[in-house]
């Protein structure tokens, strides 16, 4: 955070001061490539500075014609430096701001980068959560029909008559808010519509000569349904998966939005929109746009891929 440097326009450049911390971040290479590698320095944007014999004085950023908070570092506390001079070429830099940044002076280009990842993860998760469900209650009321079917199809029901919305608030509320409460909490609102397509696929496929050559080869019900009629049952499936997708990282944005969704620190683009919101009416209304426009263009590059897998997979094409 740079509050000095709060909701600044789309290419703010500021000069940029670094002091390294004397205490390493530890974490393990698995946590730095998935989340990124923790920065313990510290940065300070500044005015102006002056070389010193004892290190650098600085002057603190302000907007406002008066002078900044005047402040002193010692040269120890640039351990790669070997003279004062030495400072401002390795500890000082220009940076520029490409999209602004937010209300507590952070870049919201690094947080939209960032947030594309609880997106993204939230839509292949939620996803393969609903894929796995839907597909096995899905097969087995269609395959097995009679009473398995009917608990199967009044389960489907009950969970298709509670709006998504609702049933995802509630099971976060359950589970906690948090990360993984929500990806859980959306894939187990989103398999019912995967389940009733295997369900119709799987009894018009069951129908084939080729399934009741199988079962007249005396081949158990287990290899029949995922060796012989899932494989020619799972084109609509993966169109209906890249919907799916869109849906998840809207529901995720509307979550975040809430407050119920991922946490602060972490950077989601709902949680973006919430804390800008109201930056619409202020006069700086990119700082909600950004995030509403990424969220609009990522929905719909999935809608696009949804419609071009429905085309590609069409036997009458």
């Amino acid at each position: 955070m740079h509050l000095s440097i709060h909701s600044k326009p789309p290419g703010f450049r500021a000069t940029i001061l670094t002091i390294p911390s004397s205490v390493s971040a530890q974490q393990s290479a698995f946590e730095a490539f998935f989340l990124g590698k923790k920065n313990p320095s510290s940065e300070v944007p500044i005015n102006d500075v002056t070389i010193t014999p004892e290190g650098i004085d600085i002057v603190e950023y302000n907007e406002d014609e008066g002078q900044g908070l005047q402040k002193s570092y010692s040269l120890d506390q640039f351990p790669d430096a070997a003279s004062p001079e030495d400072i401002p070429k390795q500890y000082i830099s220009e940076k520029k701001f490409l999209l602004g940044t937010d209300k507590y002076g952070r870049d919201l280009l690094s947080r939209m980068l960032i947030g594309i990842r609880i997106s993204l993860s939230i839509g292949f998760v939620a996803v393969f959560i609903s894929l796995v469900i839907g597909i096995t209650l899905g097969a087995l009321a269609g395959y097995f029909g009679g009473k398995v079917d009917a608990a199967i199809m009044w389960l489907i029901n009950v969970t298709w008559s509670i709006p998504t919305l609702l049933l995802v608030i509630a099971i976060t509320l359950a589970l906690g808010k948090g990360f993984w409460q929500v990806f859980i909490a959306v894939g187990l609102t989103m398999w019912v519509e995967v389940a009733r397509v295997v369900r119709g696929q799987v009894m018009s496929v069951k129908r084939m000569q080729y399934v009741t050559a199988a079962t007249a080869l005396g081949f158990g019900h287990f290899r029949i349904i995922t060796k012989h009629i899932l494989p020619n049952s799972l084109a609509p499936v993966i169109i209906i998966s890249a919907a799916n997708f869109a849906a998840a990282i809207l529901i995720e944005s509307g979550l975040s939005f809430l407050g119920i969704g991922a946490q602060p620190p972490m950077p989601s683009w709902g949680g973006i929109i919430k804390d800008h919101y109201s930056y619409i009416i202020l006069g700086k209304p990119y700082l909600a746009l950004v995030p509403g426009i990424a969220i609009m263009s990522l929905v719909m590059a999935f809608m696009l891929i949804g419609n071009a897998l429905r085309d590609a997979l069409d036997v009458r094409n």
